[in-house]
Formats: structure tokens, C-alpha cells, sequence
């Protein structure tokens, strides 16, 4: 079996692609990242070198690029993690969101097609269905809730959702779709929120917080979303949309104190600055389908998940430290600069 992961140098991605190779030794896994400012290279380090795992530096929207990797390694299955995925990033400019997250996605639909792919996964979020009020912690998004999108963002990735559930449906592609809620975990790209004050919390600087910091999301340990995909992969039905979420929801600005108290750093830290523009309120995911159908639930408690996460950026600075300064956009260069 060979598995193409696209946008596998980011922080879902590479997750993915470790468990991946753990759980089933003898697939080999290729993937293919542009290498944006959220893909980082060195964090595939401990399996480049590797015999069944394959890295091609590439952009999706190439068609050219993405047909002639299809030639090469004739994968069995695709999974689509290569996104633009910063909110604030895609309000400032949502031009490259729908160029990558949106034609991107065709791109990679249209070679599936010409090779004969078995499967294509969609990887999504539950921000396409907007958000939810929060003094209603009844109401959850399910598969069937209505597209409701507020960013440029969420917008695209929902886009790029219809595009491929209309593949599954015209051309007979056989496709599915995951909608996942937040993921935390290591590797994560230290501009969103977890990663973002742990880093800060750590060198003393601000914590800047979103308004007054009320805003819910529900988190995933990112090792129990490489779970679901992997068995939406094996045994999901072909054309569905499962959600995956954490029955983990917690106000940002909890989260930021508890980040804070494991630290031991004091809240005074915390400042709250203007808020985002169209900032949802609640996010909160019933992962009911995919327990019935496939028997996933998550395995991590958001207290114990968070305890890790941060044990794993105070072993791991160097990985973070690289990249505010800038310095892990070297790194491809300096791995294949003379090759």
C-alpha cells in the first residue's frame, strides 16, 4: 500500500504521517509539501532517511508536478492535509487560500482520477459550519448541520468540501471527508493559540488573548485524529463525511491559565487585544457517526493531552526556537541545497 500525504510537513500532517508508519510498517508514504511558512522540514527528520517513506518538495496547484508523482509512485490512497489554514492570515489575504485550499484540491481530484487512486480523504475542519451560540452547550454540529461559514478560510475549505463530494458524485471518485475540531499537540505551528503561549509564557513576553477570551473550541489531541483517519481511510464508506471531534471544549482564556499555572508563570502576562474580525464563539463537534460506524472516540482528556503537549515544547525548543526566528525556512536549503 502506498499512501500520498500532501501537506505533510505541517502539524496534522506529520503526526499522521509518524503514526502511520508505526502502525502499518510495511506502507510506504510519500509526501508532498510546498514547504509554506507552516511546513517545516525538519520535523520529518526522524524518518527521512527511512526506505518506505519519500519526501517531494511540490505545490498541489502544480498539475504537472502532481501527475508526474502520480506516474512515479501510483499511490494507492491520497490524503489531502495541504491547506492554508491561519484565520487571521486569510483575512488579510484570501486570495492563496482559495488558490491552494480550493484549486489545489481539484488538482490532486483530477490525477486521482487519471491514476485510478482508490481513495481520496479530504481532511476539513468544523469551521465550515460556522459556529454555535454559547449559552446553547445542547447544540453540536453534526454531519448533517447546514455550511455556515465565517472566514475566508473556513469559506475555502467548505468550497474545496462540495468540490469533493461533487467528484464522488459525478465522476464516481471514491472520496471522503473528515471535519475535525481543534487539534493540539507537538509540532504544532507556534502562531496558534496553545503553542503560541506556551512559547510566550516561556520567554516571559505577553499572551495576547481575543477579546475577553470567552470564545469555545473543542480540542483533539492530535494522535486521536491520525486514529480516526486512519480507520475512515480502511473502513469508511466511500462519499461520506464523518466529524471528529474531542468532547473537550474549553474557553480560550482557560486554557491560557492553565498553560500559565503548569508554567508557573504569572497571568499578569495575559493581555487581551482587539478581537478577530468574524470571530466565531463556539465550536463543539458529535462524533457520533464515526463512533457507530468505526468505534472511534477520543483516548486523551484535554488535562492530560495539555500536560504532554507542553512537557514536549519544553523538551523540544530548539524546534520552536527555529522557527520564530525564521531560521527553519533555511533548513531545505540547507538539506538539498547541494544535492
Amino acid at each position: 500500500m502506498t499512501i500520498l500525504v500532501t501537506g505533510g510537513a505541517g502539524f496534522i500532517g506529520s503526526n499522521f504521517i509518524f503514526y502511520m508508519l508505526e502502525k502499518h510498517p510495511d506502507y510506504r508514504i510519500v509526501c508532498l509539501d510546498k514547504l509554506t511558512y507552516a511546513g517545516n522540514l525538519s520535523t520529518l527528520a526522524p524518518v527521512m532517511d527511512k526506505p518506505n517513506f519519500r519526501f517531494v518538495k511540490a505545490d498541489i496547484c502544480d498539475r504537472e508536478a502532481v501527475n508526474r508523482l502520480f506516474q512515479e509512485e501510483r499511490p494507492d490512497m491520497v490524503v489531502n492535509f495541504a491547506a492554508e489554514s491561519h484565520v487571521d492570515r486569510s483575512i488579510d489575504d484570501p486570495g492563496v487560500f482559495l488558490q491552494t485550499n480550493i484549486i489545489g484540491t481539484a488538482t490532486l481530484m483530477d490525477a486521482c482520477r487519471k491514476f485510478g487512486v482508490q481513495r481520496f480523504h479530504q481532511v476539513s475542519t468544523d469551521e465550515v459550519y460556522g459556529d454555535l451560540p454559547l449559552d446553547r452547550p445542547d447544540l453540536f454540529f453534526t454531519e448533517q448541520t447546514p455550511i455556515h461559514t465565517s472566514s475566508p478560510y473556513s469559506s475555502s475549505k467548505a468550497a474545496a468540501d462540495l468540490l469533493v463530494l461533487a467528484y464522488y458524485r459525478t465522476y464516481g471518485l471514491p472520496v471522503t471527508v473528515s471535519r475535525c475540531s481543534n487539534n493540539y499537540g507537538p509540532y504544532h505551528f507556534p502562531e496558534k493559540l496553545i503553542p503560541l503561549m506556551i512559547a510566550n509564557a516561556l520567554n516571559d513576553k505577553p499572551l495576547p488573548v481575543y477579546g475577553e477570551g470567552l470564545n469555545v473550541r473543542d480540542w483533539l489531541y492530535v494522535e486521536d485524529h491520525c486514529k480516526a483517519i486512519d480507520l475512515v481511510l480502511h473502513r469508511g464508506r466511500v462519499g461520506q463525511v464523518y466529524n471528529i471531534g474531542g468532547h473537550n471544549e474549553m474557553r480560550n482564556i482557560d486554557i491560557v491559565k492553565m498553560i500559565c499555572k503548569v508554567l508557573g508563570k504569572p497571568e499578569s502576562l495575559i493581555v487581551y487585544v482587539t478581537d478577530r474580525k468574524g470571530h466565531d464563539l463556539r465550536y463543539a463537534i458529535d462524533p457520533t457517526k464515526i463512533h457507530d460506524e468505526l468505534g472511534w472516540l477520543p483516548e486523551t482528556k484535554f488535562s492530560d493531552g495539555i500536560q504532554k503537549t507542553i512537557q514536549w515544547y519544553l523538551e523540544h525548543r530548539d524546534w520552536w526556537e527555529t522557527i520564530i526566528s525564521g531560521e527553519y525556512q533555511n533548513y531545505y536549503e540547507k538539506m538539498y541545497g547541494n544535492r
